[in-house]
């Protein structure tokens, strides 16, 4: 299972609608496994594929404690919202950003499982709010996004210089 590096802001894998997983094999395996390796060396709470270059509709979460509840959803759709929760939001592919969201407090989804069953699940809390910021990311679309223009506003220096980052040559010494 290896750690794979996180895409960073501003690349357009972020920003790029992900594909439905249609086959159910040893490279969906090493997918779900990658993703899992990775999201167990950060101190974050879901990861998802495009996170790590792969254009397609997987994710992972782990919010407890022990780090030692692993979620694996695939072709993950929220089917209904309800209530309003304002979540303190970052994301592990946009370093140094933080802001607070509202979201939905409560989703029931479908998913598919690894194996490729379909299951339901209603979700609350931090969980709810994980799983849209994770599906989100498979629609391509990222939680500043989703911030008030007055936030962005604030936030515009740490996104210019992480677009500026990107975009400096690196020299090897």
């Amino acid at each position: 299972m290896p750690v794979q590096p996180i895409v960073q802001y501003p690349d357009q894998r972020l920003t790029t609608p992900c594909s439905p997983v249609t086959q159910f094999d040893e490279q969906l395996v090493s997918l779900i496994d990658n993703l899992t390796s990775t999201l167990y060396t950060t101190t974050g709470i879901g990861l998802s594929a495009p996170q790590i270059g792969v254009l397609q509709q997987v994710m992972v979460t782990d919010l407890s404690d022990d780090r030692d509840d692993l979620n694996i959803y695939i072709n993950a759709e929220i089917l209904e919202k309800s209530g309003l929760a304002i979540a303190h939001e970052s994301c592990l592919s946009i370093t140094g950003v933080e802001a607070k969201v509202i979201r939905s407090a409560t989703v029931h989804i479908q998913a598919l499982g690894k194996d490729g069953t379909l299951f339901k699940q209603e979700l609350t809390g931090m969980n709810a709010i994980c799983m849209q910021h994770e599906i989100d990311h498979l629609q391509g679309k990222l939680f500043i996004e989703r911030i008030s223009a007055v936030r962005r506003f604030f936030l515009r220096n740490r996104l210019h210089e992480l677009q500026q980052a990107a975009h400096q040559p690196s020299y090897a010494s």
